[in-house]
């Protein structure tokens, strides 16, 4: 069943659309990291970098924690999982009309 109204998998698509966002996503994939350690971080200020965290976290993509000075960030894959569902439905549905495409193409070779 496709939902149209998700306000949540809304975020997480928004979030995913931005390069920034994607490259400290990839980063948390190899374990919880401060945000001073990220890639990206010697390529704008903190505050800059503080938003894209705080999108993500409005999406459910990360969470984030307070450890003495530094904000330690840690994957949350649920929200991920959620868009991946969404987007294979799509998949099966492109998968289903190719199996059809394959069909038709050997009948029509088959009576050539």
């Amino acid at each position: 069943m496709v939902h149209y109204q998700d306000a949540r998998l809304d975020q997480v698509f928004s979030a995913l659309g931005d390069p920034t966002r994607r490259a400290i996503l990839a980063t948390l994939m190899r374990g919880e990291r401060k945000v001073s350690d990220f890639p990206v971080a010697d390529r704008m200020s903190l505050t800059g970098l503080s938003k894209h965290v705080r999108v993500l976290a409005r999406a459910g993509l990360i969470s984030h924690e307070k450890r003495g000075r530094d904000r330690i960030c840690r994957l949350e894959p649920a929200a991920l999982k959620r868009a991946a569902d969404w987007v294979g439905q799509y998949r099966r549905f492109w998968d289903g009309q190719i199996d059809h495409l394959e069909a038709f193409l050997a009948v029509e070779g088959d009576d050539a």
